[in-house]
């Protein structure tokens, strides 16, 4: 991972001495296991327990045994029965490396994932409080990145509050899905591990059990797992673009916060370039950058190989930690986005009225005309506006193919027509809080 788009509560899931202790409790558990079913000694769990409980592990002694055997999860248990002692004999009973390892990643994938729920629970607090602050905010719809229609600010980010509740669904999903153990021995057969003893570290870890661990949990698991990460970067950086887009100088609708004593350039004292949303559309390629080869994962070799282990031991901590990351920081961005409602208003009318030719087109359709004639109509005088000859509505006036009184044309021109459902809308975003506060906001 890239400790600058690291946060500390994320980074520590992924440290050397976090995976060791989850390592220790997943041997310490099944031992419990085997104890009761009579395969080892009482007295030796308890003993296990007492000593390796709080035992800080040795990363460098770790390593260097390592360096020896070739193995990592013998030279772990090396190391713990220095720690242990003679009762250490007693562990992996049975066991292989890949039930300590794939059950031990899943430890970690759902404990970051708990960090990644409540990151994006934070993007909705964020994305609710400005939505509702500018429900009512008109500013122009755009397709293509032309003038379209109205729209209201607050129904923008409203869509983004609905993406990022399916994000949250997705990781939750997410979750589930990955959280599993695998402790059935060599080639999954249980032959030498009752299958109670996966059942109760399962329990004990909050996981559900592998029902074919094939001697590794399956990697269709990861790959789903990966996706879902990779389609939260998406929405990101989705909405990362929309502020960048939002921010340009000639647009200037809305603005990252721009600190006290920040700097926007080394060369150019006068810029305030949207940084933080660029961060974000970087760091969303890089979580991305997981999905291919979690997919490509998917196919091991018989029942196991490890053409999968290096994979991950990149892509689970650095797509985890960075994502983290990439979500703390859109929270603190559309907290404190910097919104200018008058520009919006003046955007909106730059074009002096074009944004309502579709009604122009509609009403002259419901008068008689063929659609054909109506559109031909409409679109001849909005060019002459493109091309800045002068107002729509004073076109469309002088036309006398435009079979509608001034009166009727000047009605079509109402800004507030295009609002009329926004709380519908927000009624399907938020639910009945959304009727109970445009209730109110009326009522002031």
């Amino acid at each position: 991972m890239i400790p600058r788009y690291a946060r500390k509560e994320a980074a520590a899931i992924w440290s050397p001495q976090t995976r060791f202790k989850i390592m220790f409790e997943i041997e310490a558990y099944a031992a419990d296991a085997m104890a009761d079913l009579g395969v080892i000694p009482k007295e030796a769990a308890r003993v296990i327990w007492e000593k390796g409980r709080d035992a800080v592990w040795d990363a460098d002694r770790i390593d260097e045994i390592e360096r020896e055997v070739k193995h990592d999860v013998i030279a772990f248990l090396t190391h713990v029965t220095e720690i242990v002692g003679p009762e250490a004999r007693f562990l992996h009973q049975g066991m292989t490396s890949s039930d300590v390892n794939d059950t031990a990643l899943a430890v970690q994938l759902s404990r970051a994932t708990d960090l990644l729920l409540e990151d994006v629970d934070l993007v909705l607090a964020a994305l609710k409080r400005r939505a509702y602050e500018h429900r009512m905010t008109p500013m122009v719809g755009r397709s293509h990145a032309i003038h379209a229609e109205p729209i209201t600010f607050g129904l923008k980010l409203a869509g983004h509050y609905a993406e990022f509740v399916r994000a949250r669904e997705r990781l939750a999903m997410a979750k589930f899905e990955i959280a599993t153990c695998a402790i059935s021995g060599a080639v999954g057969t249980f032959a030498n591990v009752d299958p109670r003893v996966e059942e109760y570290v399962a329990e004990k870890l909050g996981l559900a059990v592998e029902p074919v661990s094939t001697q590794v949990i399956p990697r269709d698991r990861h790959a789903a797992y990966f996706a879902a990460l990779g389609v939260v970067a998406s929405s990101i950086e989705r909405l990362a673009t929309e502020v960048r887009h939002l921010q340009r100088t000639e647009v200037l609708e809305a603005e990252e916060p721009f600190d006290v004593g920040q700097k926007g350039s080394s060369a150019m004292p006068h810029k305030r370039n949207p940084i933080l949303t660029e961060n974000l559309t970087g760091l969303a390629r890089l979580v991305r950058s997981a999905v291919v080869p979690a997919m490509e994962n998917v196919t091991l070799w018989h029942e196991r190989d490890i053409s999968h282990s290096s994979v991950e031991r990149g892509i689970a901590p650095d797509a985890t930690v960075h994502l983290d990351f990439a979500l703390r920081r859109l929270a603190s961005v559309m907290e404190r986005l910097v919104i200018y409602p008058e520009n919006m208003a003046k955007n909106l009318d730059r074009l002096g009225g074009l944004v309502h030719s579709q009604r122009i087109l509609l009403a002259l359709t419901q008068k008689g005309m063929s659609r054909e004639a109506s559109y031909a109509a409409v679109q001849r005088n909005a060019m002459r506006v493109w091309r800045g000859e002068g107002n729509f509505l004073d076109f469309l006036k002088a036309d006398p193919e435009v079979t509608l009184s001034d009166a009727e044309l000047s009605e079509l021109f109402d800004l507030g027509y295009h609002f009329k459902h926004v709380d519908t809308v927000f009624a399907r975003v938020f639910g009945d809080e959304a009727n109970s506060a445009a209730a109110k906001q009326a009522a002031q």
